[in-house]
């Protein structure tokens, strides 16, 4: 049996995954970064994208993620995301009527304020849509 550690994922819901893996990557903000049983402590912010989850025992997850921190320490990775979905979940059509909306909201933007918060979402949606395919 491969080595494995603990791998929690957590949204400002709930506690979404829970498990034991052996191994996980993880969008950092640098770049995505693989972590394995033993890794160095290492906290990170994320970017958006995806994550990929290998199971003890074999089985793979993968969750779109928008944001957030991970932090590996004591051979546990804590994931804390902004938002949360399972890559299975997404689907195409809702998130093309979403982005145009977005882009409609941008278009339609007379301030900054809305200007940057309608680009936000067009970048998660478009990500999304990425993930999605």
């Amino acid at each position: 049996m491969a080595e494995t550690f603990g791998f929690e994922l957590v949204s400002p819901e709930k506690l979404l995954l829970s498990i034991e893996a052996e191994m996980v990557t993880v969008p950092g903000e640098d770049g995505d970064m693989g972590i394995l049983p033993g890794h160095s402590p290492v906290i990170s912010s994320l970017r958006l994208g995806v994550i990929d989850v290998t199971k003890a025992g074999g089985g793979e997850e993968r969750i779109f993620v928008a944001g957030g921190f991970a932090e590996m320490s004591n051979n546990k990775l804590t994931v804390l995301a902004e938002e949360a979905v399972p890559v299975n979940d997404l689907k195409r059509d809702k998130i093309e009527a979403k982005l145009k909306d977005a882009r409609e909201d941008l278009a339609d933007a007379k301030e900054d304020h809305a200007r940057n918060r309608a680009q936000a979402e067009i970048d998660k949606l478009s990500a999304m849509l990425e993930a999605a395919a």
